[in-house]
């Protein structure tokens, strides 16, 4: 049984992500806040994920226009709502996410952010962009899938 600590509590989700990239490989990592942005992820504050991303420079990982609502009670400056943040992975994940980040067509974007062990985490995926044609086929499947899970409910109940 798992400690009450090891709880996952999820603070916001990346749910524009599954629709428009397909997930390869997903990676936790920590993430550097400043005082009034944990107290802000406390309250419940505002996360928006649009057009966040991750790059690697100089070996760091920064995650780029992630929207932290900035905290009402604050006594100093509040820092910038969308400013970017260092990412802590360890150095071959860095690397390895350098490497495939590298290729054509792949990117790096944070698909959720959750409390863990009482610290702030982020998931990255290292992902590939969806083309059009794509999207619109997934969306004929699922309601193909729907419209079959439909007609056989229908027929268990005679």
């Amino acid at each position: 049984m798992s400690k009450k600590s090891d709880r996952i509590i999820p603070i916001a989700d990346n749910r524009e992500a599954k629709a428009r990239y397909e997930i390869i490989e997903k990676y936790e990592a920590g993430i550097a806040l400043e005082g009034p942005e944990v107290k802000s992820l406390r309250n419940k504050g505002n996360v928006s994920f649009k057009d966040s991303f991750v790059r690697i420079e100089n070996g760091e990982a920064w995650l780029y226009n992630l929207y932290i609502a900035p905290y009402r009670f604050a006594t100093i400056k509040p820092p910038d709502p969308l400013r970017k943040r260092k990412l802590l992975l360890h150095k071959r994940e860095i690397m390895r996410l350098f490497g495939k980040s590298q290729e054509k067509g792949y990117t790096i974007i944070p698909t959720r952010l959750y409390w863990k062990n009482g610290k702030v985490k982020v998931e990255i995926a290292l992902a590939k962009g969806k083309k059009l044609h794509d999207r619109r086929q997934e969306l004929k499947e699922r309601a193909v899938k729907r419209e079959l899970e439909r007609e056989f409910k229908g027929k268990i109940r005679l």
